[in-house]
């Protein structure tokens, strides 16, 4: 087999793999929801009248911000704190970009806008937390790095 594919070709059944890829995920959702969320929140309190997409692209970007803000800071507990930061944002971006997107289309889907409330938010969650879930497993499967954690 090619090198490419023997990483396609990986076991998508080992338990270990799926959970430490999950835990890697939940802390890649805590870093990313943090400023997601909060900007999203910061719209709808403040009233300030800006069109949907331009809050969410706002929002994805922050949420990006705190994600790696949280890595680097768990991160420099191992390792010293520049070394940290280029390790956080040396992280997959794909894996970040696919579980903001997926949380803003659920919330743009489900409220009809830049809206959170109470029943959405676990939503917009759970599906931050399957999106990039299998991208994650294969990364750390095939090519044994973490998106995250």
């Amino acid at each position: 087999m090619t090198a490419i594919a023997t990483r396609l070709n990986i076991d998508w059944r080992n338990k270990k793999t799926w959970r430490q890829a999950s835990i890697n995920t939940m802390w890649c959702l805590l870093g990313c929801s943090i400023g997601d969320m909060a900007t999203i929140l910061f719209f709808q309190v403040s009233g300030i009248p800006w069109p949907t997409i331009a809050i969410m692209a706002l929002a994805i970007v922050n949420g990006l911000m705190t994600s790696i803000a949280l890595e680097t800071y768990i991160l420099s507990r191992q390792m010293p704190a520049k070394l940290a930061f280029k390790t956080a944002i040396g992280m997959s971006f794909i894996s970040m970009v696919a579980m903001e997107a997926a949380m803003n289309i659920v919330d743009v889907i489900a409220t009809g806008g830049a809206q959170l409330t109470l029943w959405v938010i676990p939503i917009m969650l759970v599906a931050g937390f399957l999106a990039p879930l299998p991208y994650n497993y294969w990364r750390l499967k095939a090519l044994g790095k973490a998106c995250c954690g």
